[in-house]
């Protein structure tokens, strides 16, 4: 059986999605939120390549 909440947005669904974030957040707010996320993902990125370094080293 297909599962609705796990299949990706489509279309017409991704407008949908935007103009929620946009009534949330408002205009000013959205690249404050995406520098934020940007950040987090380069933190992400920057460890995940520490703990392979790491690895590595101790082999």
């Amino acid at each position: 059986m297909h599962c609705l909440l796990l299949s990706m947005p489509q279309g017409w669904e991704w407008i949908i999605i935007l103009i929620v974030i946009l009534l949330v957040f408002g205009g000013k707010k959205i690249p404050e939120l995406m520098k934020g996320i940007g950040k987090g993902i380069k933190g992400f990125k920057d460890g995940m390549k520490n703990i392979e370094d790491d690895i590595k080293s101790e082999e």
